[in-house]
C-alpha cells in the first residue's frame, strides 16, 4: 500500500545532499535574472557616468578624422577603407572600458546565487518542451501568473521613480534652454546619466525580493517526499540485509585467511576454552612476535584444531591469552609489556622441541609476568 501512494505523498522533506548534488549535474540550480538585469543596468549605468566624457572625447576625434579630407586622399581609392579601419580601433578602444564592465557584470550577475556551473544536460534538447499541451500548461501555470506580476510590478516601480525623477529635475531641465548650445549638450548628457543611474538603481529593490524567492522556489521545487528519502538511501548506503550479507562474507573471507596463516605459526596460546591465539615470530623480518590469527568459542576450537593438525604446539596460558587477545589485532606486533612474557613462552617451546628430539631435559612452564594494565580477567 505505501508503494502505491508514493505519487500521493506531499514533499515535505529537504532536498538531500545527493540530491542537490543530481540537480547541479543536470544543471538545475537556483538563478535570478533580475540579479542578472541588475547588475548590468547599474555597471551600464556607471560606466557611462565614469567613461562617458572619455567616450564622447574618443567619438569626437573619430567624426573630425572622418570628416576632414586632405587633397591628396580624395583620389587616393584605398583611404576610405583605412580611415574606416583606424575609426574602428578607435572606438573599439573607447568602448573598451564600459564592455569589459558589462562583461564582468553580466557574469557575476549570472553566477551571484547558484554558482558557476556548466552542465550538457541543461541545453541537450528535450522533446517534452515541443510538447504543446504542456507548454500551455506553463503559459498558464502558476509560475507564469508569477512572472507576470513581477513584471506589472517592474514596469509600475520604474514609472513611479522615473516621474519622481522627473519632478525633481524639472526646473533644472527648463533652466537648460537657457544655456548656451555645448555647455547645455553637456548638462543635458550628464542629466540623462545619472537620471539612467537612478532609474538602474531601482532594479535593486526587484533583485532584492526575487533573489529570496528564488532560492525558496529551487529548494522547494527540490523537496522530496519521505518514500523518495528512504529509496535514496537504500540505494547510496545498501539495503540492511544486502550490507549485512556483505559484512558476513567479508569476515568469513578474512577467517579463511586467517585460517591458512595458523599452520605457519610458533606456538598457539589458549585460554583453553574461550580464546585462542596463534604467534609467529622470526628474527630476521620481525621486530616482535605478531598475531597471526585469534579467535574465540567457535573460532577458537578452529585455530587449535588446524594447530593439531599441522602439529603446532599448544600451550594452556589463560592469564597471558586473554591479555594479547584484548591488547592486539591480527597482524600486529604484541604489546610491548608482553615481550617478556611471550619471550618465555618461544623459549620453553624451543625447549619442548629439543626435549622431544631427546637433546635435553623436559622444561618446566615458566611464570609469565603480566603487566597489570593489560590483564583481563574475562
Amino acid at each position: 500500500m505505501a508503494e502505491e501512494n508514493d505519487n500521493s505523498q506531499e514533499k515535505t522533506e529537504e532536498a538531500t545532499p545527493r540530491r542537490l548534488e543530481k540537480a547541479r549535474e543536470d544543471g538545475q540550480t537556483a538563478r535570478s535574472k533580475e540579479l542578472a538585469t541588475m547588475a548590468v543596468l547599474i555597471a551600464g549605468a556607471g560606466g557611462l557616468l565614469i567613461f562617458g566624457a572619455q567616450l564622447g572625447a574618443a567619438m569626437e576625434a573619430i567624426m573630425r578624422d572622418a570628416f576632414t579630407l586632405e587633397r591628396s586622399a580624395i583620389f587616393d581609392t584605398r583611404h576610405m577603407s583605412i580611415q574606416l579601419l583606424a575609426s574602428a580601433k578607435e572606438a573599439a578602444w573607447a568602448l573598451a572600458p564600459i564592455l569589459l564592465l558589462l562583461l564582468i557584470a553580466a557574469i557575476a550577475g549570472s553566477i551571484g546565487i547558484g554558482g558557476l556551473l556548466f552542465s550538457g544536460k541543461a541545453i541537450a534538447p528535450k522533446l517534452n518542451r515541443m510538447d504543446p499541451m504542456k507548454g500551455l500548461g506553463r503559459m498558464f501555470s502558476a509560475r507564469s501568473l508569477i512572472e507576470l506580476v513581477k513584471a506589472i510590478a517592474k514596469v509600475g516601480l520604474v514609472m513611479a521613480l522615473a516621474i519622481l525623477i522627473l519632478d525633481i529635475r524639472t526646473e533644472d531641465l527648463l533652466a537648460i534652454a537657457e544655456e548656451p548650445t555645448v555647455p547645455a549638450m553637456e548638462h543635458v548628457l550628464w542629466t540623462l546619466g545619472w537620471s539612467f543611474f537612478l532609474l538602474s538603481c531601482s532594479t535593486i529593490i526587484i533583485a532584492i525580493i526575487d533573489v529570496p524567492f528564488q532560492l525558496f522556489d529551487h529548494q522547494k521545487k527540490l523537496r522530496m517526499t519521505k518514500q523518495e528519502v528512504k529509496d535514496e538511501y537504500k540505494d547510496t548506503e545498501g539495503k540492511p540485509e544486502v550490507k549485512g550479507k556483505i559484512r558476513q562474507l567479508q569476515r568469513e573471507m578474512s577467517q579463511r585467511r586467517m585460517m591458512q596463516d595458523v599452520p605457519t605459526a610458533d606456538v598457539v596460546i589458549t585460554n583453553p576454552t574461550h580464546y585462542a591465539v596463534a604467534l609467529k615470530y622470526d628474527s630476521n623480518s620481525m621486530g616482535a612476535p605478531k598475531v597471526v590469527a585469534k579467535g574465540n568459542d567457535e573460532t577458537a576450537f578452529k585455530i587449535m584444531e588446524i594447530a593439531r593438525e599441522y602439529k603446532v604446539e599448544i600451550l594452556r596460558t589463560p592469564p597471558l591469552t586473554r591479555a594479547v587477545y584484548h591488547n592486539s589485532d591480527i597482524g600486529d606486533e604484541i604489546p610491548d609489556g608482553l615481550y617478556m612474557a611471550i619471550a618465555q613462552v618461544l623459549a620453553y617451546v624451543f625447549q619442548l622441541r629439543q626435549f622431544r628430539k631427546g637433546r635435553g631435559p623436559k622444561p618446566g612452564m615458566p611464570d609469565l609476568p603480566i603487566p597489570s594494565d593489560l590483564r583481563r580477567d574475562i
